[in-house]
């Protein structure tokens, strides 16, 4: 077993037992290393969250044999809007935000999520069977600030 299934086994049920998603740990770069783990939530984690399950992660990695002398950084963060939706849970947290979709075919949807229902994603008035999405983010929508504009 590598160094990130061992961290991913060891930290799993702490982030779980705190109602947070494990999204992904990566292990990266020369020395030290950066050990990155990626966390979620069905509603936006803040920055108390990520404080409190940082602590107990960095609390177990302390023992964690598979780490031995190896010196590195630990990161914990939320993902970023960059990061794509791929599981049920990504399309029913960013309800209401605008999506870009590449299909298999080779097609762009882009839209509102308006619902997530039985691997169906519904873009506007459009249902998307999950099957035939290759890829799909959410686009940054930057709010005007205009008077009278909402």
């Amino acid at each position: 077993m590598g160094i990130v299934e061992s961290v991913t086994g060891a930290i799993a049920p702490i982030i779980e037992a705190s109602g947070i998603y494990l999204e992904e740990v990566t292990l990266t770069g020369g020395s030290p290393k950066t050990l990155t783990v990626i966390v979620d939530s069905d509603s936006h984690l803040t920055l108390d969250e990520v404080t409190v399950v940082t602590k107990e992660i960095s609390d177990v990695l302390e023992e964690l044999e598979e780490l031995g002398e190896t010196p590195f950084t630990l990161e914990v963060s939320s993902p970023g809007i960059d990061r794509p939706l791929t599981l049920p849970r990504h399309w029913r947290k960013n309800h209401g935000r605008l999506s870009t979709i590449t299909l298999h075919n080779g097609q762009l949807v882009k839209g509102r999520i308006c619902e997530y229902l039985d691997s169906t994603v519904v873009i506007d008035d459009k249902e998307i069977p999950l099957s035939d999405i290759a890829k799909a983010h959410v686009e940054i929508e930057f709010k005007s600030l205009k008077k009278g504009d909402e």
